[in-house]
């Protein structure tokens, strides 16, 4: 891109450059000259805007792709971080169940061991 300015700078310099040079060198009357000068000031113009449309529409191709790029890996990284918090997840319950058939199986044994206090108090 910092190629493509200085190309068209230096386009730009030459023409403004040569056409002056040639406009002091020129043997012709003035109304001749003016005509040619406007011609040439034209075809700069001409020059220079087929150069701002192209340097454009790169830059403007250039944005799309950065965009698509950027779009895609965020959509890459977001899949990612969904599949590891569904792993997470899975992971999480099965722990919870675990806990929860610990605790189970701890108030059962405690509803035993009291049957078993309240079997041998109410024996004795």
């Amino acid at each position: 891109m910092a190629n493509t300015g200085n190309t068209l700078l230096a386009l730009i310099t030459g023409a403004a450059i040569g056409a002056g040079v040639g406009l002091l060198y020129a043997p012709e009357k003035g109304e001749d000259t003016r005509k040619k000068l406007s011609k040439e000031a034209k075809k700069a113009k001409n020059r220079l805007d087929r150069q701002v449309n192209e340097t454009s529409k790169h830059l403007s191709e250039s944005a799309k792709s950065a965009k698509y790029n950027f779009e895609s890996k965020l959509e890459e990284t977001l899949s990612s971080a969904s599949y590891k918090a569904d792993d997470i997840l899975s992971a999480m319950e099965g722990k919870l169940e675990e806990l929860r058939a610990k605790n189970a199986k701890f108030h059962a044994e405690s509803k035993v061991d009291e049957m078993k206090s309240k079997t041998k108090n109410a024996l004795s």
